[in-house]
């Protein structure tokens, strides 16, 4: 059902790929937006380990929770900040491309223990996660998205 990589020569191993989503902080959602036009949006994110689920915070309104309520499936690409070798201009990079489909969480304590974790992804501040938790998390969405393809690859610019 899903394309398999042009250049396999390039291709990340799973575990490699799992590593990127769990470790960097933002990617770009995409969603089928308005009149059938992409609609991409940059988003933290948190990566469960335990269900193998990706995880975001958001408003309960919006492009995005309508462009949802129509079309559920979705992709989400994360990449690393790369590296350059010395005496090189080329960035090396690698990214990840994750196709899968979203739906809303519900459960309130479910929404305090995964916005919790991904507030740890940017800090330890132990009272600023409180604060966050206690005024916002009432008002907030968790959205779950579920893998159905993981793809990743390390390209170096030329």
């Amino acid at each position: 059902m899903f394309r398999e990589l042009a250049r396999k020569n390039q291709q990340l191993p799973e575990a490699e790929c799992l590593e990127i989503l769990k470790h960097e902080k933002r990617g770009v959602l995409s969603v089928l937006g308005a009149r059938g036009y992409p609609y991409g949006m940059p988003m933290n994110h948190f990566y469960c380990e335990e269900d193998g689920k990706i995880y975001f915070h958001c408003g309960k309104s919006g492009h995005r929770t309508d462009a949802l309520g129509k079309e559920n499936k979705v992709s989400f690409c994360v990449y690393d900040s790369g590296y350059q070798p010395d005496g090189d201009w080329a960035l090396n990079i690698r990214s990840v491309i994750v196709f899968g489909k979203i739906v809303t969480i519900e459960d309130e304590q479910k929404i305090v223990d995964i916005t919790t974790q991904l507030c740890y992804k940017f800090t330890d501040d132990e009272a600023y996660i409180k604060n966050e938790i206690e005024n916002y998390a009432k008002n907030t969405a968790l959205l779950q998205l579920t893998p159905e393809h993981i793809c990743g690859k390390a390209v170096k610019e030329s």
